[in-house]
């Protein structure tokens, strides 16, 4: 297990851990995009995919403004996030039921996404990494409107028709 003693060591790790998440992210958008029924929760997984590419390049450009060098490592989390909506998608047959349970395992990423970027922000801004906390914001503003887009997508359409097929 890698040394975390300073609040730069615990800034690394957990700017090394969200890399690891995106990238996995992007592996397992494409998925849920195809196995999403409802069309427009398709191509919002496929928006988000082309996000999600954007952030791994954010976080690129966060690793050049100050000097880090990101660690090898996987974020143990999105794994398992990833691993639950697999275990939906195993378990439910495609359609309104099973879109309900994507919207609800995208929350979920989204939320933790929200808590990695925001807790790096406070943690970068400590540190003094002013550029990086922009870019990082940026990150955490887009990881919020999408939670928020989700969200708007399960109260308005998705959850109630998965009401109706019970």
């Amino acid at each position: 297990m890698s040394q975390r003693k300073t609040i730069d060591d615990l800034f690394v790790h957990m700017l090394s851990d969200i890399y690891s998440a995106e990238k996995q992210l992007t592996r397992a958008l494409g998925k849920l995009s195809r196995t999403a029924s409802d069309a427009a929760l398709g191509e919002a997984f496929k928006t988000h995919l082309e996000e999600t590419q954007g952030q791994v390049e954010r976080i690129d450009k966060v690793v050049e403004a100050t000097g880090i060098r990101l660690k090898r490592m996987k974020c143990v989390a999105m794994e398992g996030l990833i691993e639950e909506a697999a275990e939906l998608i195993d378990e439910i047959e495609k359609g309104p039921v099973l879109d309900a349970g994507l919207v609800a395992a995208a929350q979920k990423v989204e939320h933790y996404e929200i808590a990695a970027y925001g807790s790096l922000c406070a943690i970068g801004k400590q540190l003094g990494h002013t550029e990086a906390v922009r870019l990082l914001k940026q990150t955490l503003e887009e990881e919020k409107a999408t939670d928020l887009k989700l969200t708007q997508f399960a109260e308005a359409a998705g959850n109630a028709k998965a009401g109706k097929q019970a």
